[in-house]
């Protein structure tokens, strides 16, 4: 089949590329040319800009694809003149979305059937905490009401991987690896929830060769924390607990993926697997997720979000046992 992805060269995009060139397909995509792009030379590339509008969609007039894969859809300005401009020109669209749709639900696991976030008006454009998940409501509804049968909403969980540059899933990998005392949040009974890049990349491919419509939660094992630093091979743990991480300042940008048990947004990992599972997904094995993005992250030089003078200064407090003034 012929497979259009928009933005197809970063994290995300670069492994539905080379996920639908594995399984025989061809592939086009619209990228603007200013990301570092190894890809296959088979791969078409096509130059757009899809904050131009339709403007920046003139390199795909006259042609047709199969599907279209959008990975780089975050605003209605971004979605709705590309799914319109589309709308005859391929057979489905593959809207990647995200679980921040649901908000933060009282009930546990959270469900595709689940209540969203109200929409966001189709005139925001600043892509923020508080509007993040409003605007992929918003996109969402665009997708499944110009195309129907014929559209597919992912919503992954937490997205890690080789090649993930947000540095979110690859610091506590690469902390892990540099041994000595190693600050970990909560006291280990707190969970967390992410989706190998990989195995999104094989369902989205399965979901245009089997023809899958509808809304899929994309996520992967849920772990405790405990388990996590077992995974990463942390020899030397120290267990902060939340009231001192807060008392500290340290931010969920500082210490990415934590999320205490009942702090906000912790339905986010919970997430049922239930429908995607019965749908065909298959899951890495977390301890491939971590070795492989080891392996990559190792040349990477990625800056890490909690520096270790700031990890030693609250691993002081905690020792201390007491919280300052």
């Amino acid at each position: 089949m012929k497979i259009l992805i928009l933005g197809g060269t970063q994290f995300i995009g670069r492994h539905m590329t080379l996920a639908y060139l594995a399984a025989g397909h061809t592939v086009s995509v619209l990228t603007r040319g200013l990301s570092p792009d190894d890809l296959p030379s088979e791969v078409e590339r096509l130059r757009g800009d899809r904050d131009q509008g339709l403007a920046g969609l003139s390199a795909l007039t006259e042609r047709t694809w199969d599907a279209c894969i959008d990975v780089s859809g975050y605003i209605p300005r971004q979605v709705r003149p590309s799914a319109e401009f589309l709308h005859n020109q391929v057979n489905r669209y593959v809207f990647v979305s995200s679980v921040s749709v649901y908000g933060d639900t009282k009930r546990r696991p959270v469900l595709e059937t689940d209540p969203l976030l109200p929409a966001a008006a189709e005139d925001v454009t600043e892509i923020n905490g508080e509007t993040y998940g409003p605007l992929k409501v918003t996109c969402e509804g665009i997708v499944q009401k110009l195309y129907g049968p014929r559209s597919t909403v992912l919503r992954p969980q937490i997205v890690a991987g080789p090649h993930d540059h947000t540095g979110r899933y690859p610091y506590w990998v690469n902390r892990a690896v540099q041994g000595g005392e190693m600050l970990a949040p909560g006291d280990g009974t707190d969970h967390l929830q992410v989706i190998d890049v990989r195995d999104l990349a094989r369902f989205a491919v399965q979901v245009v060769e089997e023809k899958l419509d509808g809304v899929f939660n994309l996520v992967g094992p849920r772990l405790s924390w405990s388990a996590f630093m077992q995974v990463l091979g942390a020899e030397q743990v120290t267990w902060v607990s939340t009231e001192v991480l807060q008392a500290q300042g340290v931010t969920s940008q500082e210490l990415p993926l934590f999320r205490s048990e009942h702090g906000p947004l912790s339905s986010l990992m919970d997430v049922s697997p239930d429908r995607v599972l019965a749908a065909g997904l298959t899951l890495t094995d977390p301890t491939v997720t971590v070795r492989d993005t080891r392996a990559w992250s190792a040349t990477a030089q990625l800056t890490p979000p909690f520096t270790p003078e700031r990890e030693a200064a609250v691993l002081a407090v905690a020792r201390g046992g007491t919280l300052p003034n």
